[in-house]
């Protein structure tokens, strides 16, 4: 062999090596649009993405994925995605390459792969049955022929690869490329005429005029300052915080209610059109989100109208455990195979817990739970908050543990009395001379009684309150600081109807909400 045989090889090897590579991406977006395809006909949920996400939230352990949440926000689930697509993206690179040196290995491992999503897609609390593993199967097995055909394109020859070779394989990789694309491309229409029904439903609804309508909000309740989070938050705005990678698009004229377990005397199955011939009640209530950190954004007020939970299970012969009910969990499952459980006992005892299905004027949004959710005062959202719910099962406590309860967070979860400084923002550079500091504080259920604002090391002063719509909803607060030069520490605490004063002690959000006092650092220019 002469030298200039050596050199001419070389680039051919790194070449073949490139396409083997470029190879298994295809086969990779191959195997996803069919999947994506196949999962439009099954149920998206059912796609590998989506299943082997939920399957990775369903193992990860609850410090982690507090940490992501705290530290990607509502990004969390993008994020998650992306990890996962970069995942499978390496791994087809490196099916590629493994199949240029061992052809059958290639294509074998995109099969255990496809294997991998169907087990995770069979094993979600939502699956429907064997008819999830279709998109991860029939998905790998494409990825498999395409992988395959493409290196036997890249096979050596007695002699040297000639432009024709080339010209098959730029061919065959074309018309893969176009093929993924009109796959992914038909799922994703397929999914958006399924999502399109759901819509179309959501439109259709006119809520009634509630029975019971929610008391204007008082004068005085909402501060006119710059930076404060408004007393109702736009639906918009208002936080997310699920498991769902893939938010549920429930048809509202076909769901279903089931209410049924332990001591329901006349269990029911209710439609959506039953909800609301039901008597309606209007109620502005703040939700908390358990994984708020002190002085976070998982909190938000709206005026939401439903039905009296109470009021439901007292017509299915409920009895909350202090009258003699056998049941002291009421367990929320969603459709997505989300389960939360409430006290019966906080349920029933005259707290405005609801069937929501209106958000601030509106049909609930899909991503805050159209057609209906669960809303209870007083009560962290994982105990509570269950949106796209499908059934009420009255249990105990001893015999069913739900979803967040497996994972090391408290059956019960009332929450802390919190307070959060929202102006000035951490770090900011205010000049002298007086200074709004402003914010909210909340404890659903018992109320805010006083806010009180702490300067550096100096002594407690209180901040004024704005008016008190109810012990349900937060309240705002403003303290006029006059600020001299130089670096300070602002401090917050709340006392609520009680008389219990915010405690300092900090504790993390697991297992039941966090606690301790929310402070700023500022810079006085």
């Amino acid at each position: 062999m002469t030298d200039d045989d050596r050199t001419t090889r070389t680039p051919r090897r790194w070449a073949r090596r490139a396409l083997a590579a470029l190879s298994g991406l295809l086969a990779g977006c191959t195997a996803l649009a069919v999947a994506e395809l196949v999962a439009a006909w099954v149920r998206p949920q059912a796609g590998p993405v989506v299943a082997v996400g939920g399957a990775a939230i369903d193992r990860t352990p609850a410090a982690v994925k507090d940490w992501a949440i705290r530290t990607f926000g509502t990004n969390d689930k993008l994020v998650l995605q992306l990890g996962i697509l970069t995942a499978l993206g390496l791994l087809a690179v490196a099916l590629g390459l493994l199949g240029l040196r061992y052809r059958y290995a290639g294509p074998a491992g995109v099969l255990l792969l496809g294997a991998v999503g169907a087990v995770a897609a069979t094993s979600r609390p939502d699956s429907t049955g064997p008819a999830d593993a279709l998109p991860s199967l029939v998905g790998a097995v494409a990825a498999a022929l395409v992988l395959y055909a493409l290196l036997g394109c890249l096979r050596p020859t007695p002699a040297p690869p000639t432009s024709w070779d080339r010209r098959r394989f730029l061919t065959a990789a074309t018309a893969v490329a176009a093929a993924s694309a009109g796959a992914g491309l038909g799922g994703r229409a397929l999914n958006g005429d399924r999502g399109r029904d759901a819509a179309a439903s959501r439109a259709n609804v006119v809520l009634p005029p509630p029975a019971s309508p929610a008391r204007p909000v008082p004068k005085g309740a909402r501060l006119r300052l710059g930076g404060v989070s408004p007393f109702l938050t736009p639906n918009e705005d208002f936080y997310r915080v699920d498991t769902a990678l893939v938010v549920p698009k429930v048809d509202a004229t076909a769901w279903r209610l089931r209410v049924h377990g332990k001591g329901v005397t006349r269990p029911a199955t209710l439609t959506f059109d039953d909800l609301l011939r039901r008597e309606l009640v209007e109620r502005d209530i703040t939700l908390t989100c358990v994984s708020n950190e002190v002085g976070g954004p998982y909190v938000g007020n709206a005026r939401w109208i439903g039905v009296r939970l109470a009021d439901l299970l007292a017509d299915c012969g409920v009895r909350p455990p202090s009258r003699g009910g056998p049941a002291d969990q009421l367990v929320a499952r969603s459709v997505d195979g989300m389960t939360l459980g409430s006290p019966v006992e906080d349920v029933l005892d005259g707290r405005d817990a609801l069937l929501a299905v209106g958000m601030n004027g509106q049909p609930l949004p899909f991503e805050h739970g159209f057609p209906v959710r669960m809303v209870v005062p007083g009560l962290y959202g994982y105990v509570s908050a269950c949106k796209w719910i499908e059934d009420i099962e009255l249990t105990t406590f001893d015999d069913y543990d739900t979803y967040w309860v497996k994972r090391d967070w408290a059956r019960r979860a009332p929450i802390k009395t919190q307070s959060r400084i929202d102006t000035p923002k951490p770090f900011a550079r205010p000049e002298a001379g007086t200074v709004m500091v402003a914010g909210v504080a909340w404890a659903q259920h018992r109320g805010i009684d006083k806010v009180e604002i702490r300067v550096d090391d100096g002594p407690w002063q209180p901040a004024r309150l704005a008016a008190e719509d109810s012990r349900d909803t937060w309240r705002q607060w403003s303290f006029p600081w006059r600020a001299t030069k130089g670096g300070h520490t602002l401090t917050v605490r709340a006392t609520d109807g009680s008389g219990a004063v915010q405690t300092e002690r900090r504790a993390r959000t697991i297992p039941d909400g966090a606690s301790g006092w929310h402070s700023v650092v500022v810079t006085v220019d």
